[in-house]
């Protein structure tokens, strides 16, 4: 159960804010020589817990001149656990946490703020349980360990609303998880969602009227602008940061919303405008010890002087951001430092050293954009609108059911026949909907399946080695060719695999971009071809997207590459009546019979798993029709009836 927070009684008022007024004063006096004693602070430490106050304002008001001493914090946590005080070891525990999140210490951060969450659990202190997860939520997004992130700050909303009465400490957390969504949607790309849930932390953020937290919201607002390239909106915004924060003076808000409007200031060719900018709050990074904003004004500084043509300023200072992203593993810093490495000696004319730079970046990122993390994400997310969802079923359900059992009391025999008949009804709609849901989560599995298999490892990796060979070669164009149908194949597969049907003109350039990929390793022998009859317009015709990937991959993988001499395969699109079109796939492999065979002998076997995953999806698709998709494989034979190839042929209603 959450704990509940209760009015004292008058002579225990009188008595805290005794002690309150006293510990202040104290402080006070011994701050005037701008630190306070150990003999002091252990008297204020044996008073506080002595009183055990059990909101975070009440503690909060005594320890925030020192709570950023580490020493001073240390030990209030460890008086507070040798006296079982556990609001006062969640409270040191969190700024301590923040105290080494401030210096990139994030691994450090994130264990002081779990053992404050154990401390408040422990006493069932909602409200320190709502701080902590606070805290861990910001250091997990400054990390990217975004499902954490999400996770934390979903607890923290749940939490919060389920209190009668929150207090202002509550609310002002409360609207730091909502800005932290916008953050974690933000990362994911998702701007709309973003600037949403920012605004409505401004909304409640006004209603408090605190100044740090709109000015913390308008600069989210302003870097998803800067994102979708809405410079001068994105400008606006910043500058409301900076008025709002002029209220209360962060020095962190200062530095990030100047360092966003000189970033906008450098896309828009302003580039000595933006230096002065970045030069004047360098010192002021360094003083708050964040060596992720240090990193990245260096980053910046050396990004506007490459505008400049000051390459050698440029990489001094693109050096030293590099050095701190990768003494702290800044992941993000590193690859933007790279990156812009990589374009430098580009423009010194040493290819070399740019593409030394790039393949680095190229690294960096794959690290940052770890697709299983990313679909662990999305995954997260649909569980949690699907129990919401069936939460609110639950709901209007148990209200149904009580309706009833008033109007069971007052009808007679016709009406309540007429409710069995409406509860059957009910019934046979829940069960409807449970098979929908069922359905949606096949078609969301095989979605997920089917892009896993178009974009396996062994293709990707083994596509990125040959059009490094080239590199290596010094085939310039070659690679440039091959790398830049590479990365619009993987454009269209990831764009494609969102969608339920595409145009089938749309299908034959993503499976001509794989086929050209594809023959890099075969050494170009393959002759593919394409023929679409006339009378068919391929930008009109819809199929179910990325269908063919997986067939032309089993005429290369099975027939093709056992087999000597020419090799070919025939795409052909061709209508048929009722409304069908046949798109028929031909190669002249060594047919089916000799490739399991060979398959057999094996000691490494290629699994097969497109053409059952697609057959699934034809199978899905075809509930949604009238007319239903076939399948049909048909082996080959010379005159001597020996294997020629294989021939599958897809019979598809046109949509």
């Amino acid at each position: 159960m959450l704990k509940s927070y209760k009015i004292p009684q008058s002579p225990s008022i009188i008595a805290n804010y005794f002690l309150l007024f006293w510990v202040i004063t104290m402080l006070f006096l011994h701050k005037a020589n701008a630190q306070v004693s150990d003999k002091n602070f252990k008297e204020i430490t044996g008073s506080l817990i002595s009183k055990a106050p059990e909101t975070y304002n009440d503690l909060d008001i005594v320890l925030k001149p020192i709570q950023r001493d580490t020493s001073l914090m240390r030990y209030f946590a460890n008086a507070s656990t040798k006296e079982n005080y556990y609001e006062g070891k969640s409270y040191a525990f969190n700024q301590l946490g923040i105290s080494y999140r401030n210096y990139a210490l994030y691994s450090k951060a994130i264990k002081l703020h779990q053992m404050a969450l154990e401390a408040a659990e422990v006493n069932d202190n909602t409200e320190f349980q709502i701080y902590s997860l606070t805290m861990l939520s910001a250091v997990y997004r400054q990390t990217e360990a975004i499902p954490s992130a999400l996770d934390c700050a979903q607890k923290v909303i749940d939490l919060a609303q389920s209190l009668e009465q929150p207090n202002d400490n509550i609310k002002r957390n409360l609207n730091l998880s909502l800005s932290s969504i916008g953050h974690i949607y933000r990362t994911l790309g998702q701007y709309d969602l973003a600037i949403a849930s920012f605004k409505k932390s401004i909304a409640l953020e006004a209603e408090l009227d605190n100044s740090l937290g709109l000015a913390m919201n308008y600069m989210g607002i302003a870097e998803c602008l800067e994102a979708e390239s809405k410079l001068e909106e994105s400008l606006q915004n910043y500058e409301k940061s900076k008025v709002f924060n002029e209220k209360v003076g962060s020095k962190r808000i200062k530095v990030m919303s100047n360092l966003g409007i000189a970033h906008i200031y450098v896309h828009q060719g302003k580039n000595n405008e933006a230096l002065q900018i970045f030069e004047s709050i360098l010192e002021l990074s360094k003083d708050l010890g964040d060596m992720k904003i240090v990193s990245a004004i260096y980053i910046n500084i050396g990004w506007a002087q490459m505008q400049n043509n000051q390459f050698e300023e440029a990489q001094h200072n693109l050096n030293k951001g590099l050095e701190i992203a990768k003494k702290y593993n800044l992941l993000s810093e590193m690859e933007e430092a790279y990156s812009f490495l990589a374009d430098l000696w580009e423009n010194k004319d040493d290819f070399k050293k740019s593409k030394e730079f790039f393949l680095e970046a190229a690294g960096v990122e794959e690290i940052i954009s770890n697709d299983r993390n990313r679909r662990y994400l999305a995954d997260l997310i649909s569980r949690s609108e699907a129990e919401k969802k069936n939460s609110q079923i639950e709901v209007l359900a148990k209200e149904n059911e009580i309706m009833n059992l008033k109007l069971r009391r007052n009808q007679n025999t016709l009406l309540i026949g007429a409710l069995f008949l409406a509860l059957f009804t009910l019934m046979l709609y829940i069960l409807y909907r449970q098979a929908q849901l069922k359905s949606d989560k096949k078609v969301l599995t095989l979605e997920q399946t089917m892009l896993r298999s178009q974009m396996n490892p062994h293709f990707l990796f083994n596509s990125l080695n040959s059009i490094k060979l080239y590199i290596i070669n010094n085939e310039k164009k070659n690679a440039v060719h091959y790398l830049n149908k590479f990365s619009k194949l993987v454009r269209k597969i990831l764009e494609a695999s969102s969608l339920k049907e595409i145009p089938l003109a749309e299908e034959l350039e993503t499976v001509e971009l794989y086929m050209n990929i594809e023959n890099i390793r075969f050494s170009n022998e393959i002759q593919f071809k394409i023929i679409v009859d006339e009378g068919i317009d391929p930008h009109i015709v819809k199929i179910p997207s990325l269908i063919l990937q997986p067939f032309l991959e089993n005429a290369l993988w099975h027939g093709l590459s056992s087999k000597d001499g020419d090799k070919s395969i025939l795409l052909q699109i061709s209508r048929k009546k009722n409304g069908y079109i046949d798109i028929s796939i031909t190669d002249n492999g060594v047919g089916r019979e000799v490739a399991e065979k060979l398959k057999e002998s094996k000691v490494l076997k290629r699994k097969s798993v497109g053409i059952n995953i697609t057959k699934e999806r034809l199978e899905n698709f075809s509930k949604d029709y009238q007319n239903t998709f076939k399948l049909e494989i048909v082996d080959l034979f010379n005159t001597l009836g020996a294997a020629s190839g294989t021939k599958v042929i897809l019979h598809i209603p046109t949509i």
